[in-house]
Formats: C-alpha cells, sequence, structure tokens
C-alpha cells in the first residue's frame, strides 16, 4: 500500500492527490462574443443619420448625390451656425439661396458672413468663379475664415476683425491670397488675391441659443491682382520706386508713379507717405514703418498691402516693400500696383 507523502492517506499505486507538473486544473471558459455585428450596426446607424441629415440641405439632389461624409458635416454645420445667427423666421442668406444667380452675377465678387469668432456662416455661390472653388470644397479646407486665408496673414486679419468687433458698423479692409482649385494655380501660377471688405453688424433679432443680440461680419470679397511671389520678377510696369526719410517724407519716386497714381514726381517730394494713405491702413503701415526703421539686417526689410489716395481721389491697392539702405538714414520703397 502506498501512503501519499502530502496527506498520508492510501493511495493506489501511481496516483496522488496533488495534480501532476504540466497540468493545470479546467476553469470554466468565458463564451465568445463577435462584435462584428453590433459594430455593423453603429455603423448602419451613422449612415442613416447622415442620409437624414443630406436629404435635409438646401441643395440639388445631383448635388447630394456627390457629397462625401465630410463634405455632408460641412455642410451642416455651416447651416447650423447660420440658422443660430439668422433664425429661419427672419430674412437670411443662409437660410437658402436668397440671392439669385442673377443679382450675384452683378457682383464683383462673393459674399462672406462670419461670426463673431471668424468662424464661416455663408459663403454666396459665385465663389467657384472668383477662386475655381464650389462652395462644398471651400469647407473642406476647414470651417473659419483663416482656413482659407494665406498663414502669413493670419495675424493681420486677427487684428482687423478684432477692431470692426470692437466698433459694429465701421468697415475693414484687408487683402489675402485665398485657396484656389488645383486647375486654378496651374493656369494662373498661384493662389488668388482678394480684397475682403466688410464690417460687424448687430443683428436686430437675438440668436437661437443667447438672450443679447449678436454680430455678424458681412463682407464682400473681390478679386486683386496676384500678389508678387518672393522671388516674382514680373514686369516693371506694374512698378515704382520711391526713396524717403526715416520719418517716411518723399525724397525722391520715379516718373511711372504718374501712371500709377497720377501724381507729377514734384508733386510727392517733401510730402509725408502717411498723407497718402488710407485711415484704416495707417496702424498697419506704422507698425511695419517701426519695424523696418529700428530692425537689424533682415528685419530691417518689410511687405504690407495698403491702399493710398490716388489724385482722382479713388483709392490703390499696392503691394509695397521696403528696406532701410545700408546706411541707415533713408528707407526704399517698391510698390506694385494691383489694381
Amino acid at each position: 500500500m502506498t501512503i501519499c507523502s502530502h496527506c498520508h492517506r492510501p493511495l493506489q499505486a501511481e496516483r496522488s492527490c496533488l495534480p501532476r507538473r504540466g497540468k493545470q486544473p479546467l476553469s470554466a471558459s468565458r463564451p465568445f462574443r463577435s462584435t462584428k455585428s453590433a459594430s455593423k450596426a453603429r455603423r448602419d446607424q451613422i449612415n442613416a443619420e447622415l442620409q437624414a441629415l443630406r436629404s435635409l440641405l438646401p441643395i440639388s439632389g445631383q448635388e447630394k448625390e456627390r457629397l462625401s461624409y465630410l463634405h455632408t458635416m460641412a455642410l451642416v454645420c455651416l447651416q447650423l451656425r447660420g440658422a443660430q445667427l439668422f433664425p429661419p423666421a427672419g430674412s437670411v442668406p443662409c437660410a437658402g439661396l436668397a440671392f439669385g444667380t442673377e443679382l450675384l452675377s452683378l457682383l464683383p465678387g462673393f459674399l462672406l458672413v462670419l461670426s463673431a469668432n471668424g468662424k464661416l456662416v455663408y459663403i454666396s455661390e459665385n465663389v467657384a468663379e472668383v477662386l475655381g472653388l464650389s462652395v462644398v470644397e471651400l469647407l473642406a479646407q476647414g470651417d473659419t475664415v483663416f482656413d482659407i486665408l494665406d498663414g502669413r496673414v493670419h495675424n493681420d486679419v486677427h487684428q482687423k476683425l478684432l477692431l470692426a468687433q470692437e466698433e459694429p458698423g465701421r468697415e475693414v479692409t484687408f487683402v489675402s491670397e485665398m485657396h484656389t482649385s488645383k486647375a486654378f494655380r496651374q493656369q494662373h501660377g498661384g493662389n488668388r488675391a482678394v480684397a475682403v471688405c466688410g464690417r460687424f453688424l448687430a443683428l436686430p433679432w437675438p440668436a437661437s441659443s443667447s438672450s443679447s443680440c449678436p454680430t455678424a461680419f458681412l463682407a464682400l470679397c473681390t478679386p486683386v491682382a496676384g500678389l508678387p511671389a518672393d522671388t516674382d520678377a514680373s514686369s516693371q510696369d506694374d512698378l515704382f520706386q520711391s526713396m524717403h526719410f526715416l520719418d517716411m517724407t518723399f525724397t525722391d519716386v520715379t516718373e511711372s508713379v504718374t501712371y500709377h497714381l497720377g501724381y507729377h514726381r514734384e508733386e510727392l517730394i517733401g510730402q509725408s507717405w502717411y498723407s497718402l494713405l488710407h485711415p484704416d491702413d495707417a496702424d498697419l503701415a506704422a507698425a511695419h514703418h517701426r519695424a523696418v526703421a529700428l530692425g537689424a539686417g533682415a528685419a530691417a526689410a518689410g511687405t504690407a498691402v495698403l491702399r493710398v489716395l490716388r489724385r482722382d481721389w479713388s483709392w490703390a491697392w499696392l503691394h509695397v516693400s521696403a528696406r532701410r539702405d545700408s546706411g541707415g538714414q533713408a528707407i526704399t520703397c517698391t510698390s506694385r500696383c494691383l489694381r
């Protein structure tokens, strides 16, 4: 008889009360549950909800069929922002195609409406004639005005919008390149420069999510001649040069200024550059002037897009490149007329 050394009980041969090494007692296995059906149900639900949202969009059925999920959500968000600012009971451009194609065709550009935080609320359909991108394709870039602008002007545009928001009704203007279609860039060699002129208006009705009256930025965006690239060697017919003291008083200017601004060379010598600037561009010009006058090395040069007064009392857009000379006692400006 064999006695177990562990429990001291009699055992049959080759038996033990302990489990053999390498073998573990079987445990109750968890039942396998597949998640494929649950995932498919969620996808089907999302697709159904997107189809329902797509059916509510105020566009043609043919356009709806071409919408991707991203484009659908972009348009839905645009409509929701418009509904918050402009309740459906009001007369609003965002509730549908309130502007007919005939009226839009008479405009020199496209219409743009922004919320107080720069979100896109409305873009008129004729934007495709200016940028080569439809409203849907433009919204795929992002949902704020900064997503469709050249990144180099974001700070200036932000300051302009803050200034306009502090004084509702005050008109502000800025020029920037806007993103365009690939076909447009191939044909014209780059994006399109657009002048955005608008103001914040206090809407006469409360927003749907607030008891206070909201504000919206309404603007007309008109194309201008393309902004020159850093290495642009465009025709000299578009340019004129001017020389200034450090306080921007004219000391000399090329004769071609007569063609662009209408002034004779003798009329400008001794005058201040600031006497020709548009009042809304004075702060921007002063900031660039200060940077050029006080900067060192590469910082002693800068560019800006400004409006100056022509002799016939109209405004001309100029792309101005300024640099301080090596002696540090004069500033030279090369100005290109944009329109």
